[in-house]
């Protein structure tokens, strides 16, 4: 991984959680306790204060240092969950991964995100985004990037009519219908702007 390229996306992933900071507390306000996009825009702060540090160090560390620091940072679910998921990539990715690398390492993180969060795919959670996602990497073939975007925010689109069975929005029931998880709008912004760096 060349420390430019890794310094950008770093950089594009975080500004994007703080640019859609106020949609992603306005999705939680909805079925949440509201505070999903402003816990995200802390640990994204807190990942540009350390860009620096994490852009030079290799890709392994980079991300479990990342990880590390949105468990400490970031309140709510948000914090183990992303945590967790940046950390499981940094422990099963190489310092230069090539594509069943990255397969593998996001397929074990999806499992860890699920093991700390007892929760599974088809509950309205950040997991509906990150299974299909996972998904389409697999299928490797043209234009891969795109497929991935398009495939993570159709997948966020998905859980709009989803009944919520983890997390505060279960407590809605019924109610959580017709809204969007913002977890899995937050997950589809980040998978997006990954793209968008990797593309270019």
């Amino acid at each position: 991984m060349d420390p430019t390229l890794q310094r950008r996306l770093i950089e594009e992933v975080a500004n994007v959680v703080v640019n859609h900071a106020d949609e992603l507390t306005m999705l939680d306000q909805a079925i949440g306790d509201g505070d999903h996009g402003l816990n995200m825009r802390r640990g994204a702060m807190a990942i540009l204060e350390r860009l620096d540090d994490l852009a030079a160090k290799p890709l392994p560390d980079a991300l479990k240092a990342a990880g590390q620091t949105l468990v400490m940072k970031v309140g709510g679910a948000s914090g183990p969950l992303y945590g967790t998921l940046l950390i499981a990539l940094g422990k099963e990715l190489p310092v230069a991964p090539i594509h069943g690398d990255v397969v593998r390492a996001v397929g074990t993180a999806v499992e860890a995100v699920k093991k700390i969060g007892r929760s599974d795919l088809g509950q309205k959670t950040m997991l509906d985004v990150l299974g299909p996602v996972h998904e389409e990497l697999a299928l490797r073939g043209p234009e891969l990037l795109d497929r991935v975007r398009k495939r993570g925010a159709q997948a966020a689109d998905a859980t709009v009519p989803m009944k919520a069975i983890k997390g505060r929005a279960s407590f809605l029931g019924e109610r959580s219908i017709g809204h969007m998880d913002p977890g899995a709008r937050s997950a589809s912004l980040m998978i997006a702007a990954i793209c968008g760096v990797m593309e270019e």
